[in-house]
């Protein structure tokens, strides 16, 4: 056997125990960002525990601290370079949770329950919507990752699933700030529900904000802003919080119809080809 073979054989035997080696080797997770998923989980659970006790309030609280934790993991995953793909699925996981199973059922404990003593269809109507909105969300967040990477990061495609789980338990928050029991409110509840379950499922365009760089350099008046954000949300939270996701949820539609409406003018004013 010449030199020659043998050193081949040598490094053939030397990748196979590399590739052994690779495919043994334990995978780790990055535990930084799923911590901070791990905080939006803990959340949406609280938020439904409270909600199934009675504590509306505090069941809305802690879907909007779940929206603060789930910003800040993918944030923090990009910022230290932790991306990974186990901790896109947990996010989505966690997603489902607090901005899906957790504002259908706090709105259901709180108003669309009471349907239930209304008879026939209409006692029905009630959990219907719920799941409705549980469904729509599940379905917003599993397309969201198909077509992570394929679509303008300027827009969302559909309402985002925090900013619908925001006006759910905003509307719940506001509600009871204001002392309005959710049996009266059923009405009002269901629309709701299902309009934010539909729009977050849509075709309908919102804006990301992803192209606001908070890293670089801001003129003046953009932090001027952003402190009389926070003066205007601390004097009446539920209300600032409220009306705020409920106008941002109708951007969408509103931008949508007034996009229709000016192609429609545009294609009116252009010059008939055929005449």
């Amino acid at each position: 056997m010449d030199q020659g073979e043998s050193t081949g054989r040598h490094q053939q035997k030397l990748t196979v125990n590399e590739e052994v080696s690779q495919v043994r080797r334990p995978r780790g997770v990055y535990l930084l960002p799923n911590l901070f998923t791990t905080a939006a989980l803990f959340c949406g659970f609280y938020a439904i525990i409270a909600a199934l006790q009675g504590r509306f309030e505090a069941a809305a609280i802690a879907v909007f601290a779940a929206m603060f934790w789930d910003g800040l993991d993918g944030r923090v995953a990009r910022m230290t370079h932790t991306e990974s793909a186990f901790g896109a699925q947990y996010d989505s996981m966690a997603d489902l949770v607090s901005f899906g199973l957790a504002p259908a059922l706090i709105m259901y404990e709180w108003a669309l329950g009471s349907m239930t003593g209304m008879g026939g269809f209409l006692a029905k109507i009630g959990w219907l919507a719920a799941f409705f909105y549980t469904v729509m969300a599940a379905l917003r967040l599993a397309r969201f990752n198909v077509q992570l990477g394929h679509t303008d990061k300027r827009y969302f495609i559909g309402l985002p699933s925090p900013s619908a789980a925001a006006i759910m338990a905003g509307m719940v928050w506001f509600c009871t700030d204001l002392g309005l029991d959710g049996p009266h409110m059923r009405w009002p509840a269901l629309i709701v529900t299902i309009g934010a379950g539909a729009l977050m499922f849509s075709s309908i365009l919102y804006f990301s904000f992803k192209q606001f760089d908070l890293r670089g350099r801001k003129p003046f008046m953009t932090t001027l802003v952003v402190v009389l954000l926070f003066v205007f949300t601390s004097i009446d939270p539920p209300a600032v919080l409220f009306l705020g996701f409920l106008l941002y949820g109708l951007s969408g539609p509103v931008l949508y119809l007034t996009r229709r409406w000016r192609a429609h003018r545009r294609a009116q004013n252009s010059p008939d080809e055929t005449g």
